[in-house]
């Protein structure tokens, strides 16, 4: 309803990530639990350890969201010792919060938990026309999670506590415009630069690895050569939508549903409004949102006596950039579309009457109601499809309730075999080969964090017990069984020879290529012909002009007292880069000055800095240890 800014410039997103990027928390990796008490300590914060099998949970979690949400990311990269660690980062992160929230006593009141998850457009989307809440479809929404509503409210309420900790930094910031173009014009400086490059594979023909250098970097790197833990898993799916295909329906119900339901049927009324914002932050001090309520409340009295002119005085005087150009308008809706305040005094008015002033956490509205949609009828033949659909799935939500409790006591209760379910409820039990730890495409329908937990867990691997049922997707259960389990192993040199070979002569070929270009530097400095480097490019941080982030950043972080000034960057194993930085240049004319959206973007890096630092600060106060490396950039 109230527009923000859209258009971000493609080079302040560098800033952006710079700034920013460090301070994301993983909403959720919290609640994990104290249930691992004898695992390995790997962190603590204020004295409370967080073991390993709380990250590997943890990691195993976020692993599957990326995975779910981009099926084509290679498993690898997500199980890299960088991306692990990064989890561990988090999960540090979020327990300093907590911590912090605790000892501040920042706690969530229920009216805040409550306007939370009225605005949180995923529980939005299930209330019904008459504006009440699905329960039904709330309780799974949360189960596919793994979590009842009273679990998930709990953690919203904690993530909310936790957010306060740092809005007392990150709400009050604010930036000069002469500040942003001072500091804007310094990181956007422009730099003339020529480069030459000394390529590793151009290396690749002086390197021959002997057969005793092969042995000794494989017995040095064998950690690289480790093959994880797997299985040969069977298993079974209880699935709803599969129910559903063998339901047949009674036309007469069919019919009878319809008549008895036609006016819900016909869907929800829509209203049309326009507004007047006086924009006041819900943290604002009380004495300042009195004056924003009375200029509110002179133009109240304004509009109800001439209510011709709202459109004009909400042109001119509303502060919601969305509306303001459109006279206020807002266009229809139905419930769940607006913040609670709002929507109920909509739903309350006449056609053409002004409401009172009415305050929301955006500020303080004067609302028309211009229109009214009343729900269209339609027939039993334009329904019959839709409620044939509902009705089909209904019975077959109960026979999936009906068939879960069965499914759950023969699994457990029979616990050496899949077959007794199977057999009683007519289900198909599938082998999956190869199955491992990380959640990715080689676990398919069981790609799930809980059921990798499970199948890889003592009593399923040790027993080769049947796994508890578990919900792998929204109306889909399922439980797994280990009938070939492979522990975690170093495969042998026969094995990885070709590997070992190609990373032995990687290496030697960046080494070759590195001593080439750091010689080449050193000639350069002492006053050797450059003529030959490749010709002069103006490169800046929003303009690589086709160098690599690594000789970008080297380039832009040099000291140019002296000109010209030489650089030598390490390629990340890929060589070498040589480059002379010739002459520095103002910004970018095209870029512009600071003014009203940059000042406001550059705004929100500084005070994400700024709370990322309090941040800092608080793992300090709490005493935070990591107790395994960061790994090697």
């Amino acid at each position: 309803m109230f527009d923000t800014i859209r258009d971000n410039k493609k080079y302040l997103m560098g800033f952006l990530l710079i700034l920013i990027i460090p301070g994301f928390v993983l909403f959720g990796v919290q609640g994990l639990g104290d249930s691992n008490q004898g695992s390995e300590k790997v962190a603590s914060v204020d004295g409370q350890k967080i073991t390993r099998d709380e990250w590997d949970q943890a990691h195993r979690t976020e692993a599957q969201q990326l995975m779910q949400a981009n099926p084509t990311l290679d498993s690898k990269f997500l199980d890299s010792d960088e991306v692990r660690f990064a989890t561990l980062d988090r999960l540090v992160r979020d327990r300093v919060l907590s911590v912090a929230a605790t000892k501040l006593h920042l706690l969530t009141s229920d009216q805040h938990l409550a306007r939370a998850l009225q605005e949180d457009p995923n529980i939005a989307a299930l209330r019904r026309a008459d504006g009440t809440l699905d329960v039904e479809a709330y309780t799974q929404l949360v189960g596919r999670q793994g979590m009842t509503p009273a679990m998930y409210e709990a953690r919203l309420r904690d993530d909310l506590s936790k957010r306060q900790v740092v809005a007392g930094v990150v709400g009050t910031g604010f930036t000069l415009p002469a500040q942003a173009n001072l500091a804007l014009d310094a990181y956007f400086q422009q730099r003339e630069v020529r480069v030459q490059r000394f390529a590793a594979t151009d290396f690749t023909a002086q390197v021959k690895p002997t057969e005793a250098e092969i042995e000794a970097f494989y017995k040095d790197n064998s950690a690289q050569f480790q093959a994880p833990e797997q299985a040969d898993v069977q298993y079974v799916v209880l699935d709803a939508a599969a129910l559903q295909k063998n339901v047949t329906l009674d036309a007469a119900n069919v019919k009878s549903y319809y008549d008895q339901n036609a006016s819900r049927l016909s869907g929800p009324e829509e209203r049309r409004a326009s507004h007047i914002l006086l924009t006041a932050a819900a943290s604002a001090p009380e004495a300042e949102k009195e004056k924003v309520r009375q200029k509110a409340q002179a133009l109240l009295a304004q509009v109800r006596k001439a209510p011709e002119t709202f459109a004009a005085v909400a042109t001119a005087e509303s502060q919601d950039p969305g509306s303001a150009a459109k006279g206020g308008d807002l266009d229809f809706f139905g419930r769940g579309a607006m913040v609670k305040p709002f929507e109920d005094t909509v739903f309350s008015l006449e056609k053409g009457a002004i409401s009172d002033v009415v305050e929301t956490d955006f500020g303080f509205h004067i609302i028309q109601l211009t229109d009214i949609k009343a729900p269209k009828t339609r027939t039993f033949e334009e329904m019959r499809p839709e409620i044939e659909a509902d009705l089909k799935q209904q019975e077959a939500q109960k026979l999936f309730l009906e068939a879960s409790e069965s499914f759950g006591n023969l699994i457990y209760e029979q616990s050496d075999s899949l077959q007794p379910a199977a057999d009683r409820l007519k289900l198909e039990i599938k082998t999956l080969q190869g199955v491992t730890r990380q959640a990715g495409p080689q676990a398919g329908p069981l790609n799930n964090a809980r059921m990798l937990t499970a199948i890889f867990g003592v009593d399923a691997v040790q027993n080769k017990r049947n796994t508890e049922a578990i919900e792998i997707a929204p109306g889909q259960l399922a439980s797994a069984r280990i009938v070939k389990y492979q522990p975690a192993r170093t495969r042998p040199l026969a094995e990885v020879r070709d590997s070992v070979n190609a990373l032995l002569t990687a290496r030697r070929s960046a080494e070759l290529a590195n001593e080439a270009g750091f010689k080449q530097l050193e000639a350069f400095k002492g006053g050797a012909d450059a003529s030959a480097m490749a010709a002069t490019i103006t490169v800046a941080r929003d303009k690589p002009q086709g160098l690599s982030a690594t000789v970008l950043r080297a380039v832009m972080s040099a000291d140019t007292k002296t000109l010209p000034a030489w650089v030598g960057v390490k390629l990340d194993g890929q060589g070498y880069a040589v480059v002379k930085i010739e002459k520095t240049l103002p910004r970018a004319s095209g870029a512009g000055k600071p003014q009203g959206q940059e000042v406001q973007q550059y705004t929100q890096w500084l005070v994400a800095a700024e709370g990322q630092a309090y941040y800092e600060v608080l793992r300090e106060r709490y005493k935070v240890k990591i107790l395994v490396p960061e790994p090697r950039r």
